[in-house]
């Protein structure tokens, strides 16, 4: 691994941040290495895809494992295709039923959070997730990162439109650089993950001066961990009833998260279908 100290500030921040990574170097979190990084727990859930009355069963039991999971979590990430077809009732209905967990939640849009034949259409996402599209947000001491990874409809050659890189671009200076900082989006990040956005590694490069800690992701339905230096960037399998998971595993299910040390750490807690 490289020596961080035989490299120059100015250099770090003209590298790429595959590169950096891959080197097990970042700068903020070089920067920040005294900072504080309080441990606590959360719970992290993707790719729900709720269609209707039929799936409500599976997901009650959903909440149940939630409550047993990890009863210090007070957070729950949402990441993504909540529903299936983008629809008012199934947002509503999906909603409703996580809220039984009495949990704080925190969720971001996916494709099929958009109305199925309408591509640019998610005024129901919208309207009943309220400022759920590009957001920041603390807990227990931590900085949270939500982004609008999504592209319409479209699953696959997709870009993290300009929009959500505008709006990171004005935020991200009022952050704290020294800060642990978690970012959640739908579409994965991972170097080499299927269906990463065809600009992912610009979208990291912005983050170089920050102390990120972990990348949560979904959309693969699967589960992948890419560590590089102290970054976890993950997708996880589906939590649906009604979808597959892509890596051909059969166990539908969640993660019960926790920090330690500055690192966060996850465990698959399965639902049965």
């Amino acid at each position: 691994m490289t020596n961080p100290s035989s490299i120059s500030r100015r250099r770090l921040m003209q590298t790429s941040a595959g590169a950096l990574l891959a080197a097990g170097l970042w700068p903020g979190a070089l920067a920040a290495a005294d900072a504080p990084a309080p441990d606590f727990a959360f719970l992290s859930m993707n790719d729900l895809h709720y269609i209707d009355e039929k799936d409500a069963p599976f997901f009650k039991r959903a909440v149940d494992k939630l409550k047993t999971a990890s009863p210090q979590a007070k957070l729950l990430l949402i990441l993504g295709d909540l529903v299936e077809t983008g629809d008012a009732k199934a947002h509503a209905a999906i909603r409703d039923i996580l809220k039984t967990a009495g949990l704080e939640m925190k969720v971001v849009i996916g494709n099929h959070d958009y109305l199925k034949d309408a591509p640019n259409d998610r005024k129901s996402y919208v309207e009943l997730w309220p400022d759920s599209l590009n957001y920041t947000f603390d807990h227990a001491g931590w900085q949270f990162v939500a982004l609008d990874s999504s592209d319409g409809t479209k699953f696959e050659k997709t870009a993290v439109l300009q929009p959500t890189l505008d709006w990171l671009d004005g935020m991200l200076p009022k952050l704290d650089k020294k800060r642990p900082m978690i970012l959640i989006t739908h579409f994965p990040l991972g170097e080499k993950v299927t269906y990463r956005p065809t600009n992912a590694e610009a979208l990291l490069d912005r983050f170089k001066e920050y102390n990120l800690k972990a990348v949560f992701n979904g959309h693969f339905h699967g589960n992948t961990e890419k560590q590089r230096g102290e970054i976890l960037i993950t997708t996880g399998k589906c939590c649906a009833k009604s979808r597959d998971n892509h890596d051909g595993t059969k166990e539908k299910g969640f993660y019960a998260c926790k920090t330690r040390d500055g690192k966060v750490i996850r465990e698959f807690v399965q639902v049965e279908v």
